[in-house]
């Protein structure tokens, strides 16, 4: 079986400090998550949220005047405390969404870490390079699960070049390499792909899980998180992880590793 990742990212890069600090107090997380589909599902799926969309949004897009195909709302604006908690339509909405990655045969996936470097000592590439690394070592687990192989698809992002450098570095090192994935990631124009778009839903909406759980003191409001949409995200998630109140993790979790060397041992490719 070929499976399709679609990544994307959630919460912010750059530093925290504090939500009221006046600078730094865009989130207290970072990472990368998104969902995983057999490749014979894709089509039918990307229809699925199209349809979704054009449904949940109609009148933002008609009043943008943008074609639906080729409109996106994104995560962080979509999914807002004012939004959730005003809207039972996008509540739903995002339910049918989780119930059909399911139906298709996908899950969803996140890495991602609580962010405690004080703005001098942050790295904004190295810390997205860990989550990457993290990412692309789940995906693979997964497919080695499924003994199949995956394609990973992702946003574009500015440093097309040092991901796509850390992508083969992980996928041929020689200790352990990323075997069940096919090619380095594909970045493309999210605005021209359903899926992406989708990604970046869930990535919206994990990132404000995220936020939540990392400090609730100061982003009480959004406890709806935990009321609406927590456990149905965790119910369909692979090994889904969130490292709160921490340092940089390694970009290889040893757990990890052991979990696929053993789906590896078993089933040889």
């Amino acid at each position: 079986m070929v499976y399709v990742a679609y990544v994307d990212e959630f919460g912010h890069i750059g530093p925290y400090v504090s939500r009221d600090d006046p600078r730094y107090n865009d989130s207290p997380i970072f990472g990368l998550g998104g969902f995983i589909l057999p490749s014979e599902n894709v089509r039918a799926f990307s229809t699925f949220f199209y349809q979704l969309k054009c449904k949940l949004l109609d009148f933002e897009i008609k009043r943008d005047g943008v074609a639906p195909a080729l409109w996106e709302k994104k995560g962080a604006s979509l999914f807002t405390t004012a939004n959730v908690t005003k809207y039972r339509e996008l509540r739903s909405a995002t339910n049918r969404l989780l119930n059909q990655i399911e139906k298709s045969g996908g899950v969803i996936f996140w890495k991602g870490i609580q962010k405690t470097k004080t703005p001098a000592d942050s790295n904004a590439q190295g810390l997205y390079l860990s989550a990457l690394g993290r990412s692309l070592q789940t995906i693979n687990a997964f497919a080695a699960s499924k003994k199949g192989k995956v394609f990973i698809v992702m946003d574009e992002h500015q440093d097309r070049d040092a991901i796509l450098t850390a992508a083969s570095q992980a996928m041929f090192r020689p200790d352990f390499p990323r075997k069940h994935i096919i090619e380095p990631p594909f970045q493309v124009e999210s605005h021209r792909y359903q899926t992406c778009q989708c990604a970046d839903w869930l990535c919206g909406l994990i990132g404000r899980l995220g936020a939540f759980r990392a400090k609730p003191d100061e982003f009480p409001e959004m406890d709806w998180t935990e009321k609406y949409f927590a456990a149905r995200l965790e119910k369909i998630a692979w090994q889904p992880s969130l490292k709160l109140d921490t340092v940089l993790p390694k970009t290889d979790l040893p757990q990890d590793e052991a979990v696929e060397l053993a789906i590896n041992q078993a089933n040889p490719t």
